[in-house]
């Protein structure tokens, strides 16, 4: 039997070309005997179609699966309310009033940040936009917002809102970067020669860290540096980023970043997101920013003064009082992350998405199906995404999960994406999913 070592080896070395789909159940199996991740952790949703009573579910970039601590952890907080009322902000196992600084450690420790540069607060858009104030504050000819052209949607509505507010014309302001022709994703060299021509009239690049349409990651320390060497303020979106590859947002010199933690995350729908300001910011008084109850130091909060005193720290930028029930899945997710660690969670994604890669690459043969996520495991996380040459991705997504118990996400009006995740996919589901593509788009005749 072959280490989870061994096997990303000859994964790495094409062995796995040898194992076509006729074959590749049995070796899914035995794949995962050897290297079998966390699932039983997690509550994994029942099958609706196929042999199988559990889905393969390959959807965690779009909503992550719940953890089976959860309940438990949720009803303990529910419990203390019953019991204290509002003496739970301070009585409760888990006092309410400094309930978010149970997050702040683990949470730093996920992005490489240090404790004082991160919060769990808000939503990604609303922190996104919490963090323009700060940063984008165009001047003279410095007033360019540098994004990709496949941003999320959210991203580019708020940078073109940004851009407004300034008394900007967004179609001047908004530059979107595109890959060149005939490829699907960016090069790091096209973002950073942009910034060395351009970087003057650049006020701040805000690109995701892992796109969510191709599942590209993008060289993060080397686009950083390009951005501030060129006088610009570099911000990161790392939804499909956090949780899925390691991150060291402090040494490499990051603005600012902020992100879900509903994917990758699996701290529920609509969970709360999270943010870092680099060190360097913290405690600028000359920083514009928004403030609240929230925003003032803790120590002198309930002397209900008029004047905010805000910390020199990344709790500046909070602005109401934590929503306790919504920070719990968060905490608890947190957990999961500490116990099992990024670098175990990469390494297994690296291994888990090579295999489904190697299954892939027999599918598309003949068939008008194309993997546009980068080939190189450096360039992308723990997603493949697929574009489809005829019909609609969710008509297809429908019928991998209706014929065949396969979850995965659908991006009209032709790119399905599947998100093999380390913590709970498994080998087999990846074999499912392969073969119920195979079976549910049909060969081109030549």
């Amino acid at each position: 039997m072959h280490t989870p070592e061994q096997e990303a080896h000859r994964l790495a070395g094409g062995e796995a070309q040898a194992h076509r789909l006729a074959g590749g159940e049995a070796e899914a199996h035995r794949l995962d005997e050897v290297d079998p991740g966390h699932r039983h952790l997690f509550h994994v949703p029942p099958a609706d179609g196929g042999d199988h009573p559990e889905s393969a579910y390959l959807a965690g970039n779009s909503l992550g699966l719940q953890p089976r601590a959860t309940r438990d952890e949720l009803l303990a907080d529910l419990d203390a309310w019953a019991r204290l009322g509002v003496e739970g902000h301070v009585e409760a196992a888990r006092a309410w009033l400094p309930y978010h600084e149970l997050l702040t450690a683990p949470a730093a420790r996920l992005v490489g940040g240090r404790p004082a540069e991160t919060v769990v607060m808000n939503s990604l858009t609303v922190n996104l936009h919490l963090l323009m104030v700060s940063f984008y504050r165009p001047a003279g000819v410095r007033t360019r917002i540098v994004i990709e052209d496949a941003a999320f949607p959210s991203d580019s509505y708020a940078v073109r809102s940004q851009a407004r507010f300034h008394g900007l014309d967004p179609d001047d302001t908004v530059v979107r970067l595109r890959p060149r022709d005939g490829e699907d994703a960016l090069r790091t060299e096209d973002v950073t020669d942009y910034l060395a021509a351009e970087g003057e009239r650049v006020a701040l690049v805000l690109l995701g860290g892992v796109n969510y349409l191709t599942g590209e990651l993008l060289d993060i320390p080397a686009i950083t540096a390009a951005g501030r060497a060129a006088g610009a303020v570099v911000g990161w979106d790392l939804a499909h980023a956090v949780g899925n590859v390691p991150l060291s947002l402090h040494d490499w010199d990051v603005d600012f970043a902020a992100w879900c933690s509903y994917k990758y995350l699996n701290s529920g729908p609509g969970a709360l997101a999270g943010v870092f300001v680099h060190e360097r910011h913290l405690g600028d008084e000359t920083l514009p920013r928004f403030e609240g109850w929230w925003s003032t130091a803790a120590a002198t909060r309930f002397e209900m003064t008029p004047v905010s005193r805000p910390p020199a720290t990344v709790e500046a930028w909070q602005i109401s009082n934590p929503p306790i029930f919504a920070m719990g899945p968060v905490r608890t997710s947190l957990e999961v992350f500490d116990a099992v660690g990024m670098p175990a969670l990469r390494a297994r994604s690296l291994r888990l998405t090579g295999w489904l890669e190697s299954l892939l690459d027999e599918v598309v043969v003949g068939r008008p199906l194309r993997v546009v996520t980068p080939r190189d495991p450096a360039r992308r996380g723990c997603q493949l995404s697929v574009r489809i040459g005829a019909g609609s991705a969710a008509e297809l997504t429908k019928r991998l999960r209706h014929e065949h118990g396969v979850i995965a996400d659908a991006r009209e009006p032709d790119v399905v994406r599947f998100a093999p995740v380390p913590l709970y996919s498994t080998y087999h589901d990846c074999w499912r999913a392969a073969a119920a593509l195979a079976a549910t788009v049909g060969k081109v005749n030549p």
